[in-house]
């Protein structure tokens, strides 16, 4: 096997990109509210499409309607 040795200060620690990872989870924390906001909003929008006779032109209004609803609450 090879040798896995790493030159490290103990003290000091790894250098880091705290701006950069602050971005990145400020990206994931953004994408995972909407991602759960969209699939809701499709949920419910196929609901009513599927279960309570709103069609697909009803479902798909309704899809909208909740995502600009959301849009302005979050």
């Amino acid at each position: 096997m090879a040798d896995q040795t790493y030159d490290v200060n103990n003290e000091q620690g790894a250098p880091m990109d705290y701006k950069e990872h602050e971005a990145t989870y400020s990206m994931f924390l953004w994408l995972t509210k909407w991602g759960i906001l969209f699939n809701i909003a499709l949920l419910v929008a196929m609901a009513a499409g599927f279960f309570m006779g709103a069609g697909f032109i009803g479902g798909t209004l309704i899809f909208i309607v909740l995502m600009i609803v959301a849009k302005i609450i979050a």
